[in-house]
């Protein structure tokens, strides 16, 4: 039974700012795509498409990475939805925009090439379609809050990183230089890192320490009344 067969119709969309951290350039990268139909076909868009009359929002942004990227069960959170009435020249569309972090060299590459999608710096990016660099720059405020009240950054570095690596991580997502020492005392003393017996030794000779998120303790920490503050000037 069709209760609001008189109703207004819409199109219901979802898009997906995918973020990647690029260990060796230091950069926060956006995961785009060149479209292939019209409106704005050869334009680079972010990653998205229509929801499923039986499917869910959050179903529709996994299927969609999974699609792109062949990766499953990776942080995703919706952010906001986007209804101005001229915003897609094709209809009267509403989006509704989610972010994803991933570590860039889990993507299945192949799955990448054959959908044509390509890492793009978050610095340089091209002219992006409708409304996207409205909801890029929503998702990387989001991002910056986040990473200072929860663990979150770590969904962007593999499992085993030097503290270098995790302040470049940081640094990047601010997008500015934070104190080194602060940086280290206060990710330190939260006591969620492990300190493990191996060294980086590819950029430097002497070698730094890897260390790794313990998710565990994290969690027990946080049940007892932790909270995560890494807010670093």
């Amino acid at each position: 039974m069709k209760i609001y067969s008189n109703g207004t119709k819409h199109l219901l969309a979802v898009d997906c700012i995918i973020f990647g951290y690029d260990i060796l350039e230091k950069e926060i990268k956006l995961l785009l795509f060149k479209r292939i139909v019209e409106p704005a076909k050869g334009r680079w868009s972010l990653a998205g498409g229509f929801v499923d009359k039986n499917e869910s929002l959050d179903d529709a942004a996994s299927r969609i990475l999974r699609k792109l990227t062949g990766l499953e069960s990776v942080y995703m959170k919706q952010l906001y939805a986007y209804g101005e009435t001229d915003r897609d020249p094709g209809d009267r569309v509403i989006s509704v925009a989610y972010f994803a972090l991933i570590t860039i060299r889990d993507i299945n590459k192949e799955l990448a090439e054959q959908n044509g999608v390509s890492w793009r710096s978050l610095s340089r990016l091209p002219d992006l379609i409708f409304d996207h660099p409205l909801m890029v720059k929503h998702a990387l405020t989001d991002l910056q809050n986040q990473i200072k009240i929860r663990p979150v950054g770590f969904e962007l570095l593999p499992e085993k990183f030097t503290l270098v690596q995790l302040q470049d991580l940081y640094e990047a997502i601010y997008q500015r230089k934070i104190d080194k020492r602060n940086f280290r005392k206060k990710i330190l003393s939260m006591g969620i890192l492990e300190k493990l017996d191996e060294k980086e030794r590819e950029t430097s000779k002497k070698g730094a320490y890897y260390y790794k998120f313990n998710e565990g303790t994290y969690k027990r920490l946080k049940q007892n009344g932790f909270y995560f503050n890494l807010d670093v000037n």
